[in-house]
Parts: structure tokens; sequence; C-alpha cells
């Protein structure tokens, strides 16, 4: 039998040429990605988070660094995030980094390793001053004010100082060589990568160049037979069947010719019913060529399921509607109901606000008893939990500000708990002492809520700063719970202290406020306020303002009118709030003399 080159045998000496082309790329591509593989995994893995590690290292020493300082400077225990977070970090954090460190040194050189255990030795060495002699000692209030402490902490952390300044020299040193070798790696990465781009050029060109050879000689042998067909076949696609029958010629094509004329003649005895079908008529006759005509067969079942579905497609679409329409009635009930109760609760809470507006000393009253005054009054919510309050006992001059525990509604209530009980005492008893007046109130707090001793059943209370002047001897009493008093004299801003138990329930042996005397000079200013203002979140840093930024406002301010005191105040701290929430109610009073 004479070979005969059929049209299998052309597409496969094609393919075999391509596939031999294909396969030279496949091996040649594997080679080099698995040496770049390689050389990444050993960036990935190794190289760069070692150097992360080292720097998040270095970030907690800086961390450190920054909160043994405030630890130092900043007497205060209100404030104890930074003191918990300089423990953690010691105890939690260092242990966690120095552990991921040894791991990933594993593959470090000898040098590098020796290096690691130096900064290690430094760090715990350095953690344990500030464990021992600074935090160790300085855990008080005592301790900040006990001059010899104090000394005795200065001397180590000024030393630490040093050392902090050392360990980020060796830190430096170590990560910059680990830098250096990660860039030593990704250099041989890129050199793989780029010789592989360069050979996948190649190799392109010489596919390109096969493929049009392959093409060449494809279209002589095949694609101009296969041509014809193609016509054909468009246009049966677009639903137009042909009227002439193709030329049949004498190989695989030739047989596929023969069954295309076949199927033309087919389709064009299905085309009727499949156009009357299409059309919605479901009651058009059609006979299948044979039993084993699949496409009549299928027709004539499409023709049942679309009549079948299309009654059912329209009691769905009824059901639906009707379904769709009900939920809408309920949900516009629902929101109706929703807005009426929403509006029911926010003009309660309005009237609420009126009503403890009604409360507080109006301005001509307090322009009248207090002439040179001022009153920054900002609620963080509709009620505030803070409230100021202002009256006159024969020739003495009261005035106070209150924070309550909490803010809002239940801030509110307790403020008209605290404003009714200072109001009685004044006026129902002859004590005159702040101290005095602020132990009758304490009393009367406990026994308004229930508290027992051990202050299991309530927490609440509040802290207080409550002052009586006697203009006629330029005399100052105050007493104070929690909330201290500052007097700027001579642009020098004296702290004042408060006792540290509020009005309220205090666990502890029993004591009372202490009744404290200034005597003033005139221009001299007198600050009382919340804890609000210093507390508010701000800034570039989303920080607070702290105590120390509101001493030096009040003493840059002090000179000024008491309308220009306020408007600073206020434009300060929106400025400083920004777009930040208000996270406590604000109150500052200003007196001057």
């Amino acid at each position: 039998m004479a070979f005969r080159f059929t049209i299998g045998r052309r597409i496969g000496l094609g393919f075999s040429i391509f596939i031999l082309l294909t396969m030279v790329a496949f091996i040649a591509t594997v080679v080099t990605v698995r040496a770049s593989k390689k050389n990444t995994e050993t960036v990935v893995s190794q190289v760069a988070p070692s150097v992360a590690a080292l720097k998040e290292l270095n970030l907690l020493l800086q961390r450190s660094h920054t909160d043994i300082s405030k630890w130092f400077y900043n007497p205060s225990f209100n404030d104890v995030d930074f003191r918990v977070e300089l423990q953690t970090m010691i105890s939690v954090e260092y242990p966690k980094k120095k552990k991921a460190l040894i791991d990933l040194s594993k593959t470090w050189t000898l040098e590098e390793k020796t290096q690691l255990k130096i900064i290690f030795s430094r760090i715990e060495s350095l953690f344990s001053v500030y464990q021992t002699d600074i935090m160790g000692q300085l855990n008080s209030i005592e301790a900040y004010n006990d001059a010899s402490i104090l000394m005795m902490a200065r001397l180590p952390y000024e030393d630490s100082e040093l050392r902090i300044k050392t360990l980020y020299k060796s830190l430096t040193y170590l990560i910059d060589t680990k830098q250096a070798v990660a860039t030593e790696v990704t250099a041989k990465m890129y050199k793989s990568f780029n010789f592989l781009n360069s050979f996948v050029e190649l190799l392109g060109i010489t596919l390109v160049i096969g493929g049009i050879f392959i093409a060449i000689f494809t279209t002589r042998s095949i694609t101009q037979p296969v041509q014809k067909l193609k016509k054909v076949l468009l246009s049966m696609s677009l639903g137009i069947l042909p009227e002439e029958r193709i030329k049949v010629s004498n190989d695989e094509i030739g047989e596929m010719e023969s069954a295309l004329n076949g199927l033309v003649q087919s389709m064009h005895q299905t085309t009727d019913f499949a156009k009357e079908t299409g059309s919605g008529n479901f009651s058009a006759n059609y006979t299948p060529l044979s039993k084993d005509d699949n496409l009549g067969h299928a027709l004539l079942k499409m023709r049942d399921d679309l009549a079948e579905n299309e009654r059912s497609l329209e009691q769905k679409v009824k059901e639906r509607t009707e379904e769709v329409v009900r939920q809408k009635e309920e949900i516009e009930e629902k929101t109706g109901e929703l807005e009426i109760l929403y509006k029911q609760v926010t003009d309660s809470i309005h009237y609420a606000k009126r009503i403890q507006e009604a409360i507080l000393p109006p301005n001509s009253f307090i322009n009248q008893v207090l002439p040179k005054s001022f009153v920054l009054y900002k609620p963080k919510d509709i009620v505030s939990g803070d409230f100021y309050w202002i009256e006159k006992k024969g020739k003495l001059i009261y005035f106070a500000a209150v924070d309550c525990t909490g803010h809002g509604v239940p801030g509110a209530f307790m403020s008209l708990v605290g404003h009714n009980i200072l109001k009685d005492i004044i006026n129902n008893t002859d004590l005159i002492k702040p101290a005095e007046i602020m132990d009758r109130m304490r009393e009367g707090v406990v026994n308004t809520l229930h508290a027992d001793k051990s202050g299991k059943e309530t927490k609440d209370g509040m802290d207080m700063t409550l002052c009586c002047i006697d203009y006629e001897k330029l005399e100052l009493q105050y007493s104070a719970a929690f909330n201290p008093l500052y007097l700027v004299r001579d642009n020098v801003l004296v702290e004042h202290k408060a006792n540290k138990f509020p009005i309220g329930t205090f666990i502890g042996e029993k004591t009372n406020f202490t009744n404290n005397v200034i005597q003033l000079q005139k221009n001299d200013q007198v600050f009382i306020f919340s804890d609000g203002y210093a507390d508010q979140f701000g800034g570039p840093k989303g920080k607070k303002f702290m105590v120390g930024n509101f001493r030096n406002l009040l003493t840059e301010i002090a000179t000024k009118e008491p309308s220009a005191q306020k408007e600073i105040l206020a434009s300060t701290i929106r400025e400083w709030q920004g777009d930040q929430e208000q996270v406590d109610d604000v109150l500052v009073i200003g007196v001057k003399m």
C-alpha cells in the first residue's frame, strides 16, 4: 500500500516541531526558575525576616526608652497606660522577639551570632536597670515626692541614656550587615531572571519563525479546503442555510464535506418547525426524520417544556409580586415605628438637657457675684456629667467645678443628685468652710445612693473642687477631691493639691477633706476644672492634650481678660480635637482678682 500523507500526518509533523521547541523552552525555564527560587527563598525565609525582626527589636528599644522617660518624669498614677506598656514590653514582647531572632540566626555567620548575643546581653542589662533602679524605686506618688529616692533613680536613668545609644549603634550595624546580604542575594536573583528573560525572548523569536513555517505548510495543505467548510458553517451559524451543495474531494476533508451536505439538508427540514416553536406556536406539528434524530426529538421536548414553563412562570411572577408588595408595606410600617421611637427618646434627652441647664447658675448671676470670671462648659453628649455651681452666702462667694461618674444620661442623673445635695447644705446648714461642706456632701451622696461601706453596691460619686472667696479680705478657702486648684501669680502657675478620695464611697479608713486657705493678691488668677480638657485626644498624632500642655496654656492666658481666656481655651481644644470624637465632658472655671 502506497504511503499516504494524510491530514493527520501533516498536523502531527507540525505539532511535533512545535512541541520540541516548547520542551526546550520549558526545560531551560525550569532550570532558571529553580535557581531563582532558591535565591528568593533565601531572601524571604531568612534574610528579609531577620532584617524585619532586628528593626522590630530596635523599635521596641525606642518605645521602652520613651516609656522609661515617662516613668521617670511623670509622677501621675492616674494615667498608667505607659507603665503597663513598659512592663509588658520587658516581660512579654522582648522574650518573644528574642526567641524569634534566635530561631532566625541559625543560618547567620558566627560573627553575626556573636554580635546578636552581645546585643541581647546589653538589652537584658538595660532592662534590669529599668526594673530595679528606676521602676522599682519610683513605684508610688510618695517615692516621686522623696528627693533622695528621686536622686537615686536619676543616676541609673542617665546611665540608661548612654546604654541605649550604644545599643542603637550595635543594632544599626547588624541591621546594615543583614541588609547587605539581602541586597547581594537579590542581585543574584535579578541576574537569573534577566538571563531567563533573554532566553525566553530568543526562544520566542524561534517559535515565531517556526510557527510561520508551520502556518505556510498548513495553509497550503489544509487551510484552503477548510475555508470552504468554514464559509458554509459561518452562514449556518447566522441562520442562513446554503442552497448549493459543496463539491466533495477525495480525502478526510472530503468526508467532512459530504457529512456537511447531509446536515444542511436535514436542517432545512427542521428549520420551519423551529421557527414556529420559537414564535410561541406550541401547537405546531413536527415529525422527526428518524428514531435516531436527536435534534428532532429535542425540538419536540423543547416545545412541550416551553409551554409548561410559560404557564409556571406566569404563576410565580404573580405570587412574587404579591410577596414583594406585602414586604414593602411591612418595612414601611417598621421604619415609621422606629422613627417615632427615636424621636421620643431624643426629645426626652433634650428635655432632660433643659432641666439640667435650669439648675446651672445664669450668666447674669455669675457676672454679678464673680464679675471677672468665665465658665467654659462643653458637654460630650446632649446632657453632661459635669456641672458648675455658684452661690452667695452672706459676704462669701462659693463656686465649684464638679465631675460626676460617667457622662451622658448617667452622668446627668449624678449631676442632679450632687447639685441638690450641695444646694441643701448651703441653704439649710450653718456650714461655711468648703471642707466641712464637702464632708457633709459625701455623706449625702453615700446615703442617697445607698452605698455600703465596702463600696460593692455602687462606685458612683464625683470629683470636685469647691472654693470660697472673701473679697473684703482677699482670702480664698478651698477643698478638693482629686481635681487640684491652679493659682497663677506673676506668670507663675502654682498647683494646690487635692485629697485623693472622691465625693462618694471610699474603700479605706474614712478621712475628712482638707480645708486650705490662700491669701490672694490683686491680679491673681484662679482656675478650677474637670479632667475632660487634658484627656481630649487630637493633634497631629491623635494623642491626649495632657496636663502639662494644659498648665502651660493656662499660664499663657492668665494675664488676659476672662472673656479672651474663655475664647482661647475653646478655640485651642476645638483645633486640637479636629475630627476626633470628644471623649469626656469639658469644664473650666477661671476667676481673676
